[in-house]
């Protein structure tokens, strides 16, 4: 009898594709099965030891309990704007120009509901984080898409990325022209890179084009092989236009602890500042003690886990190699964005996946889930150990061979 009580916000979201990779996945555990599963960024070490240690510290006083600040506490935003002047040589004020967050999910989701208006549009460069599309979605406004091309050692074409981007800006219609572009490099899925001209020629177009740039960099710090990630913020002039965010999901293990932050441009940062005074209270305190301490404190355990991303990467390239499947190394990040093997390109990424994990026991990300531009691949996380990657490449093998002999 409530049927036709409508929830459109909600309704406005698509049949999230990784469900059915998700379903599938915990059908076969549920039944007993094996699975060696790529298929979600959730690291699997341990978030380092003295970070574990300040929370549970901070936690047994007994007046960290209450309600906390929503932007952050003040040491812990200190703490944000001189991890960037160490990192990226950017003076920010902790006050007005920096704003911590639960995880960058929480973060998009209430920028984008604070700086979007009905109808306001944002240009989301395809694949992406589905966040990236549906935070501006739901906040009510539009998304135009335009899929990014990279060449073989994942870089961007940035004379394509700027053409294209160009194009949506001269053919938008009255009133439709865009007010924000996000980008997101080193990227997810794809794991492309950019170079720090890159986000001088971006500042210098959204001065141009009258837009606001807002930049992820949560995989920033997982870098191999010299590459280190350009942040927009270091570019002239990009404080007047831009903002940046961050995660310690992955730099430190602490997905499941829900912090994150955004930086930048004051107007956009006080926007976002100020939403959430309204909707939270903030994380709870001890985290954002740990959060601080992580931050502060020696950068070794980061560069730790990222060697182990590297030395993952290594390994799984080598074994899928072996199994009849190439794949190119990236410079950052801690996926591999795999191009399907010829012999099952015809089933698309979501059929392979779905495929893979029933008869293989591998799960994997199909792209896609993505969008349309991520459809010839599938994204790997470097999630599970040496032995768990060689067993899945011998498993891969023999699901392959099926394809490549005419049996399937």
């Amino acid at each position: 009898m409530f049927d036709e009580i409508k929830f459109n916000r909600v309704e406005l979201l698509p049949k999230y594709v990784f469900a059915e990779v998700n379903e599938l996945k915990m059908k076969e555990r549920h039944n007993g099965h094996d699975v060696i599963d790529f298929s979600m960024g959730n690291p699997d070490g341990d978030t380092p030891n003295h970070i574990r240690e300040k929370l549970v510290e901070s936690a047994k006083k007994t007046k960290t309990h209450g309600y906390s600040t929503s932007k952050g506490i003040p040491k812990l935003l200190k703490a944000i704007a001189d991890w960037y002047e160490r990192r990226y040589d950017v003076v920010l004020d902790p006050q007005t120009q920096c704003v911590a967050t639960m995880g960058s999910k929480e973060g998009y989701a209430h920028l984008a509901y604070a700086i979007t208006n009905p109808g306001d549009v944002t240009v989301v460069p395809d694949p992406t984080y589905p966040i990236h599309n549906y935070a501006f979605i739901l906040a009510g406004g539009e998304v135009k898409n335009f899929g990014i091309v990279f060449n073989e050692d994942y870089e961007i074409d940035e004379d394509r990325f700027f053409n294209d981007l160009q194009e949506i800006f001269d053919n938008a219609e009255e009133g439709k022209r865009p007010k924000h572009v996000l980008v997101n490099f080193p990227h997810n899925p794809s794991t492309a890179t950019v170079t720090p001209e890159f986000y001088v020629r971006l500042v210098n177009m959204a001065k141009k084009e009258r837009f606001y740039v807002i930049s992820d960099i949560a995989y920033g710090d997982i870098t191999f092989d010299g590459y280190k990630t350009p942040s927009i913020l270091a570019a002239p002039g990009a404080l007047d236009v831009a903002v940046e965010s961050f995660t310690l999901s992955k730099s430190y293990n602490m997905a499941g602890w829900r912090v994150g932050f955004f930086v930048g441009n004051t107007r956009l940062i006080g926007a976002l500042q100020k939403i959430k005074s309204w909707l939270d209270y903030g994380m709870f305190t001890p985290i954002q003690v740990a959060a601080t301490v992580a931050l502060n404190g020696d950068q070794k355990c980061v560069q730790d886990i990222t060697d182990k991303y590297d030395h993952r990467q290594d390994v799984l390239l080598d074994a899928f190699a072996n199994a009849g499947w190439k794949i190119k190394r990236n410079k950052a990040s801690m996926f591999v964005w795999a191009k399907l093997p010829k012999c099952v390109e015809h089933l698309g990424s979501l059929e392979f996946s779905k495929k893979l994990l029933v008869e293989a026991g591998v799960a994997v990300a199909p792209g896609i889930g993505f969008g349309p531009t991520g459809e010839n691949y599938v994204r790997i996380a470097l999630i599970e150990n040496d032995k768990r990657i060689r067993q899945a490449a011998r498993n891969i093998k023999t699901f392959l061979k099926q394809y490549e002999n005419g049996e399937k």
